[in-house]
């Protein structure tokens, strides 16, 4: 069994979303004989995360109503990395996208392709697309599913269609194809975010 972390390290200096400084993470270590502590702080958008409805939406759902039955599962990584500036409704409507499908999406982004400001990031029409194919949830290779769209009309498309959001996915090892996805946020309470470990499993016929 093959087991492949999709997720990206934590680190004083690390990529944030558009280069934002202030998301940069804290991390103190001390060691007092042979006894070693590490404190970190940092926001809960920082690296792999599961977004939460609260994130984009007024009084919407928070980080622990998400079940985890349906962030272990099977999933489908599509190869976007052709596609230049935004993932749009055509560049997706060839695609293998079937009702219930959980999508990673592997991008120019995992190979250092794109700048923080210039990602490849989901397009509103889209995010419709997958909408109307009946999608459970969508996770691509960037901090950020979408930029330079006034409102966060991905965001909020996807979230009022109980579409799942992972952001920070690192794929670049990764080939297109099926396989079973354990994502594991952080057991925070009332945030709209969590931290998350994200694994691929060759195969999607395992048994739990």
């Amino acid at each position: 069994m093959k087991i492949i972390d999709i997720s990206i390290q934590i680190f004083e200096g690390m990529p944030t979303y558009m280069n934002n400084q202030d998301n940069q993470p804290k991390i103190k270590t001390e060691t007092h004989g042979y006894i070693t502590d590490t404190t970190i702080q940092m926001n809960i958008h920082t690296g792999t995360h599961l977004d939460a409805p609260l994130h984009m939406i007024e009084e919407g759902e928070n980080i622990e109503t998400i079940p985890l039955e349906r962030l272990v599962r099977p999933c489908k990584v599509l190869d976007l990395t052709n596609v230049n500036d935004r993932i749009t409704a055509a560049d997706l409507k060839d695609q293998p996208i079937m009702k219930d499908d959980f999508l990673l999406f592997k991008t120019k982004n995992s190979f250092d392709e794109t700048s923080a400001m210039e990602f490849i990031f989901l397009a509103e029409d889209g995010a419709q697309f997958l909408i109307e194919k009946g999608i459970e949830g969508v996770g691509i290779d960037t901090l950020g599913i979408e930029r330079s769209q006034t409102g966060h009309p991905t965001h909020k498309a996807l979230f009022s269609n109980d579409v799942l959001i992972v952001e920070g996915l690192n794929l670049k090892e990764v080939s297109e194809g099926e396989y079973t996805m354990v994502c594991a946020p952080i057991k925070l309470l009332s945030t709209e975010a969590a931290p998350a470990r994200v694994l691929l499993i060759e195969g999607t016929n395992l048994s739990f």
